[in-house]
């Protein structure tokens, strides 16, 4: 499901493939600029980072392994599965 709504998405949008680093400076420097925080996607396995300026539309594709993540002020942890 998620890899239908990301293809319908992908034309003219900025895509980073690739390594971890490059895809979580991508996704860092997109938080920054639209006013949220740095640590909201605390993934360190993206294999693809994408934005489509014009729907507004963020995506991110990680590795097969399952994350979970506390964020310690709000006090919640979250998970991230891959598709």
């Amino acid at each position: 499901m998620a890899s239908q709504t990301i293809e319908s998405h992908r034309a003219g949008a900025e895509v980073v493939r690739g390594d971890a680093a490059s895809c979580k400076k991508a996704a860092v420097e997109l938080l920054s600029d639209i006013g949220l925080p740095k640590g909201l996607f605390p993934l360190d396995d993206m294999q693809e980072f994408g934005y489509n300026r014009e729907a507004g539309f963020m995506w991110l594709v990680q590795g097969k392994k399952k994350v979970e993540h506390t964020f310690k002020k709000a006090k919640q942890t979250v998970s991230y599965a891959g598709e």
